[in-house]
């Protein structure tokens, strides 16, 4: 009777996705609803007090909750302004008839993903250090400038972090492009060339528009993965305490409050925070992309 059961016809499809459904429900659901709960609590180790939306207006007056705000923002769109028309451009290259090499540069571009956050973050710290042994001030020297505080300004260390999010994910998202460059009808560019367009038209009028699939996909990725970002910050200032907060990200905000204060419920707040803010600006582009309109 059982093995009648798990071989008919509508039931096997409910039986395949049944681990997707129990690790779904076990690993986002539940935590997902715990961390709702705890959101309107005070949590302190064995009890869990009710204190309403005292959290949330909490945040709305937290100076350094803003700071992280802003910070996660900005390093955000500057990872979307860097990190999606780059890599576009250098799978255009890569993917050119005229290219030599084309495996290799690939290879290279992509191995910086393969490397430790954690183990590039320390090149990184010792690379801008303060010292004049450092990398960046041995190479400042030449040119006759004294050691810098690279990573204690904050237009300068926001620009290491860029640096190491560009060093790490071009290669990454170029093999995206290149994925989505494969499905490209080569009849288009053939009829491009009839036409007498250009280099540029081709790719204004040809690749932009067919790569918009990949684009919305590398994009929806990228807006999580820069609010998100927590672990390159905190190994570039060897902590969570960055001069003036300036590396200071919405994640680093909550891993200061939960694990480092041990204040569960605010922290949960931030979270709740953080994923409502991140989904809201996923939605909205998705929408002004059209990924939500119906097929003719």
């Amino acid at each position: 009777m059982f093995k009648g059961f798990i071989y008919n016809k509508k039931v096997a499809p409910y039986v395949f996705i049944l681990p997707f459904i129990l690790v779904f429900l076990v690993f986002f659901i539940s935590p997902m609803i715990n961390t709702i709960i705890m959101s309107f609590q005070n949590v302190l180790p064995g009890s869990r007090e009710f204190v309403g939306l005292d959290n949330y207006t909490k945040l709305l007056g937290d100076k350094v909750f803003l700071i992280a705000l802003a910070n996660s923002f900005k390093y955000m769109i500057w990872t979307l302004i860097l990190l999606i028309p780059i890599p576009m451009v250098l799978a255009c290259i890569i993917n050119s008839k005229l290219m030599v090499g084309r495996e290799f540069f690939k290879a290279a571009l992509y191995i910086p993903a393969l490397t430790s956050v954690a183990v590039a973050g320390i090149v990184f710290r010792f690379s801008f250090g303060e010292q004049a042994t450092s990398l960046m001030n041995q190479f400042t020297a030449l040119f006759g400038m004294e050691p810098y505080k690279w990573l204690k300004n904050g237009t300068t260390g926001f620009i290491v972090l860029l640096v190491l999010a560009c060093w790490r994910w071009t290669g990454v998202n170029m093999l995206y492009f290149l994925s989505g460059l494969k499905n490209i009808p080569a009849e288009l560019y053939e009829s491009a060339d009839i036409d007498g367009a250009s280099t540029w038209q081709k790719f204004r009028y040809v690749t932009i528009p067919q790569l918009k699939p990949t684009t919305i996909y590398v994009l929806t990725i990228s807006i999580y993965a820069g609010l998100a970002m927590f672990i390159e910050s905190y190994m570039i200032y060897n902590g969570n305490n960055s001069p003036n907060n300036i590396g200071l990200t919405i994640v680093g905000y909550l891993y200061r409050q939960g694990i480092e204060k041990n204040a569960m419920g605010y922290a949960s707040a931030v979270g709740l925070v953080l994923f409502i803010v991140g989904m809201a600006i996923n939605l909205v582009q998705l929408k002004l992309n059209g990924t939500f309109k119906k097929e003719d």
